[in-house]
């Protein structure tokens, strides 16, 4: 008898040279090389309000690859060599940003990196399979130093605008000069910490999650991650309308404990407000299917 030999519609499997042990290797060539670049961004998200989220951000995309791991149970890996030009053209950006102390280019190109590794190593199949975890790797990196500055400002003057109005309407005297509101007893300075774009970023990272987790719509989970723009608007403006409210009867109260346990409390207000956005846009949905199935073909 003579052995059956594999023909090209065989089920037999390719094996591949890239293994778990490569795997680890990879994994530990980079974090070598970015051991660095992460520490001064993990110290970053312990001293930086704004990006408190962060320490969750790979958390969660490791959860939703482990939630994948089914989908790649049975698929042979095809390694791609392109994601081996995806990691020198990381490497070349690190090198480059390191050069340039740009921080924002140094932290991307780890998220590059793991990109081109995941390409490399298991295929194009494989990246799709990644590609909503990896995408959410981009949010554990601080928007950069220019952007932040150009958005806090307008936001700034948006938050004092509305409580000057809102304020105004409830018949407290009010003068407003640039983000600094002046009523009887004190000025609040709206700060960049009250613009609201902490909850703006932390908002945004959340709703996508959410969304991947409680909604199938690709179309209602678009609508969610940008509403999270006017609601982080509206919910920070709100913010600082009670705290001008309280403050024209207690001053003390606009700031220490209470005034960040309101932002806190303003925060789920706004996390609310999406999930009933969604409930909203679900009914819609249903009822576009219902008149989608009723329409004569």
């Amino acid at each position: 008898m003579t052995p059956a030999q594999s023909g090209p519609g065989s089920d037999a499997k390719t094996p591949s040279p890239f293994s778990w042990v490569t795997i680890a290797w990879v994994s530990a060539l980079l974090g070598i090389c970015y051991a660095p670049v992460l520490a001064r961004l993990v110290a970053q998200w312990y001293n930086d309000e704004d990006m408190g989220h962060g320490f969750f951000v790979p958390v969660i995309a490791a959860y939703i690859v482990w939630q994948t791991r089914d989908k790649i149970a049975d698929l042979a890996p095809r390694p791609n060599w392109w994601g081996l030009v995806v990691m020198l053209w990381a490497g070349l950006q690190l090198y480059l940003a390191t050069l340039g102390a740009e921080l924002f280019l140094q932290r991307t190109s780890f998220v590059i990196s793991i990109i081109g590794a995941v390409l490399l190593l298991g295929g194009t199949k494989y990246l799709r399979i990644f590609a909503f975890p990896l995408f959410t790797l981009f949010f554990m990196v601080p928007i950069p130093a220019v952007i932040y500055n150009q958005l806090t400002f307008p936001l700034q003057m948006r938050a004092s605008e509305t409580a000057e109005f809102f304020i105004s309407l409830v018949q407290i005297p009010i003068i407003r000069e640039g983000n600094v509101l002046e009523l009887a007893s004190q000025k609040l300075n709206v700060v960049e910490a009250c613009s609201g774009i902490r909850s703006l970023l932390t908002l945004t990272f959340l709703a996508l999650v959410y969304g991947y987790f409680c909604e199938k719509r690709t179309w209602i989970r678009v609508v969610l991650f940008f509403s999270t723009i006017p609601i982080a608007i509206i919910a920070n403006a709100g913010r600082v309308t009670i705290t001008g409210i309280i403050a024209n009867f207690k001053p003390e109260l606009a700031e220490g404990l209470f005034h960040e346990a309101q932002g806190w409390v303003i925060f789920m207000v706004a996390f609310a407000i999406l999930a009933l956005l969604h409930q909203l846009l679900v009914k819609i949905a249903k009822i576009m299917e219902a008149k989608h199935e009723l329409s004569p073909a």
